[in-house]
């Protein structure tokens, strides 16, 4: 057998970090969640992504979530009241 080429070692290379990303992501997935989100709520969305400086939704909203998370009993229920 011949020896590979460097085109052929780097191809093997991204396809086994390829793999590893992906094996990686079906470890630490739990599940996706298909958000649709009215003009008035997507508008607050980019406010808020603009606030905390980040360019994905998905980076704001989890860091929502964890935000929430720390919250006690009384200071989520006063902020998920809808006024």
């Amino acid at each position: 057998m011949a020896a590979m080429t460097a085109a052929e070692r780097k191809r093997k290379e991204r396809e086994l970090a390829k793999a590893s990303e992906e094996e990686r992501l079906a470890r630490l997935l739990s599940r996706t969640i298909k958000l649709d989100l009215f003009k008035g709520t997507d508008a607050h969305l980019v406010s808020i992504m603009e606030r905390i400086g980040v360019d994905e939704a998905q980076d704001a909203i989890t860091r929502l979530i964890h935000g929430c998370a720390k919250l006690d009993d009384e200071a989520l229920s006063r902020l998920t009241a809808l006024s």
